[in-house]
């Protein structure tokens, strides 16, 4: 049966190399959030009220890429979404989304610490490798960090979350 691969973890994380990472492993795309953004709505954004805008949007790209998602799997594929879901109740929006239908699920978090992920992410936009998609400054990293509600025991039981065990360390 297929599966679905939800990936969750803060900003700078590691998310999108683990997603990357996932693809190769199960030979399908991973459907990354940050590149739908910034591939439809980059060109569009607008100075003042960003968050407002971009929730709206970001909304419309979940929505897309749950079909997509149901594409794949609906044809025995497996499907790998990485959509920044920092708050838990979207995370179990999406969960009760996937239970809903006859899909298999397991989450995968990452996490490091805050100070790994800072310069994870500095380090990122300057090199602007395969995992950059966006600028990320210093206070929208902060903000989105703060935003992060980590997984607590009634959003991991009956559900299939595995914490990823990486190498600690910043680029």
């Amino acid at each position: 049966m297929a599966r679905l691969h939800i990936i969750e973890g803060p900003v700078g994380a590691g998310k999108t190399t683990f997603a990357a990472h996932l693809s190769r492993q199960c030979n399908t795309p991973a459907l990354v959030l940050d590149e739908w953004m910034v591939t439809l709505f980059r060109p569009d954004r607008p100075a003042d009220d960003l968050w407002r805008w971009y929730a709206e949007r970001k909304q419309r790209c979940i929505e897309q890429i749950w079909r997509v998602v149901c594409g794949l799997m609906d044809t025995g594929n497996d499907a790998i979404v990485e959509l920044g879901l920092v708050q838990r109740r979207d995370r179990i929006d999406l969960y009760r989304r996937a239970e809903s239908g006859p899909y298999e699920y397991v989450v995968h978090v990452l996490d490091a610490p805050v100070a790994v992920r800072r310069d994870r992410v500095r380090n990122r936009n300057l090199e602007r490798g395969p995992t950059f998609s966006m600028d990320v400054p210093d206070a929208v990293f902060e903000m989105a960090s703060e935003m992060w509600e980590p997984f607590d025991s009634a959003e991991c039981t009956g559900r299939n979350v595995q914490f990823v065990k990486q190498t600690v360390r910043s680029p």
